[in-house]
């Protein structure tokens, strides 16, 4: 069990500063799922799944779904990751977790129309890091291509886990941009709301020595310690977005 004292003790000392932002309908927008799938959302699904309902999560799937349909309303641009899995294919300190065919692997049900809709493009991926994850064995990259095809400027990223997934793909495309290859992006927004984390307490992880520790309160401090909170932001839905 984590204290309370130890949480506000690291909040204190590495402040997640959300600040508020209002996506316009001006800039080309692109919304990045990550990993919205049973695996890591729906209660009972899987190792890395909750055992029983989890508020932050279930937040973060409403914020997803509300996201997804304001997207799509507008037809713009979204890029959906599934992590998936070979059975013969571990991923250490995890346990085997979003294995193909287990359904795991699929979208939770409140955003499994993504699979029938022309905006949305899905990307099933076998990493931690989606960006890596969408290289072809030509070198090609899906992602990139998205980005390029669609013109888009900023991109706004929801989904689990922050601290793992998200974490990993954002610091990526932010090397990759930096570095020229994602043109013509220019801005990386994560939505706090829309994002979450598992929750695996060290009493728990003792009974398995393939488990790690995962508390879930700390993923979102750590998150705010590696960005430097420079882009973690609050978004504000506009009225253009219901």
């Amino acid at each position: 069990m984590v204290s309370s004292n130890t949480v506000e003790l690291l909040r204190e000392e590495i402040p997640v500063n959300q600040q508020p932002f209002t996506l316009s309908p001006n800039i080309k927008t692109g919304l990045v799922l990550v990993d919205v799938v049973n695996g890591f959302c729906t209660v009972g699904a899987g190792n890395l799944a909750p055992k029983q309902p989890d508020e932050r999560i279930s937040h973060m799937v409403e914020e997803s779904v509300r996201l997804s349909k304001a997207f799509s309303e507008r037809k713009w641009p979204i890029f959906a990751f599934l992590d998936c899995h070979q059975p013969d294919q571990p991923e250490p300190p995890y346990p085997p977790h979003c294995i193909i065919g287990s359904n795991e692997e699929k979208l939770v049900p409140d955003l499994l129309w993504l699979e029938n809709d022309p905006n949305a493009t899905l990307r099933q991926k076998d990493c931690i890091d989606g960006f890596l994850g969408s290289t072809e064995k030509d070198g090609s990259n899906v992602f990139i291509d998205w980005v390029k095809n669609n013109e888009i400027k900023q991109i706004l990223v929801a989904g689990i886990c922050t601290d793992i997934c998200v974490l990993d793909f954002v610091s990526s495309v932010l090397s990759a941009r930096n570095r020229g290859f994602l043109p013509p992006l220019e801005n990386v927004i994560v939505s706090s709301q829309a994002c979450a984390t598992y929750d695996l307490p060290l009493h728990v992880a003792k009974t398995n020595k393939a488990f790690i520790s995962h508390p879930q309160v700390f993923g979102q401090i750590e998150v705010g310690f590696c960005w430097n909170t420079s882009f973690f932001f609050n978004v504000s839905l506009p009225e253009f977005i219901s």
